[in-house]
């Protein structure tokens, strides 16, 4: 009974066989027949233990949300111009351990970027997977807004259909007694 019910629906709303429909289409089209809400919470999800981060990417969250942020920038900043101070007056006295152009200071930059870009490419590839499936959720509630409107209008159609023909038949019903009224007028 289900699946013909779904069929109606689908032939109905989408103008289309069940067959026809994606896997996503069909999810809506059910939670349409089982007049079930589609909408949630996508952080609600992150209960599922197969979708819970790993401990890799919990650390690439958050060294990628400290590196971006103007916390890590004034602080790295004040590191580097302390570096560059300490350096240069103790390179006054001959016991600077990074004398000028602080080529141990760039050998240290250089792998805190090679470090820190893959772990920020890693915490972004997680976020576009999340972005996905927020538009892929987008869809879903705006594809099924968008059926239960055309669901509404053809119901309004209808009921406007019935209550046009209701009028027409009245109408009809008060022409015939007007003819009669007529008729029975005597001349």
């Amino acid at each position: 009974m289900n699946d013909d019910k779904l069929s109606a629906i689908a032939q109905q709303l989408m103008r289309r066989r069940v067959e026809d429909l994606d896997e996503l289409e069909k999810r809506v089209l059910t939670h349409i027949m089982l007049d079930a809400h589609i909408s949630r919470d996508p952080d609600e999800r992150d209960d599922d233990p197969a979708r819970r981060p790993t401990t890799g990417e919990r650390i690439a969250d958050r060294v990628a949300s400290f590196g971006g942020s103007w916390t890590f920038i004034i602080l790295f900043m004040g590191i580097l111009l302390a570096w560059c101070a300490v350096n240069t007056l103790l390179l006054t006295r001959d016991t600077a351990f990074d004398p000028y152009p602080y080529i141990f200071l760039n050998l240290m930059l250089s792998m805190l970027a090679a470090l820190q870009a893959p772990v920020i490419m890693m915490s972004q590839n997680r976020q576009a997977l999340k972005d996905r499936a927020a538009a892929r959720h987008d869809y879903e509630v705006n594809l099924k807004a968008e059926l239960d409107l055309m669901a509404l209008h053809d119901k309004l159609d209808d009921l406007r259909d019935k209550r046009l023909a209701k009028l027409m038949r009245q109408q009809e019903e008060q022409l015939e007694m007007l003819k009669r009224m007529v008729a029975a007028r005597p001349a």
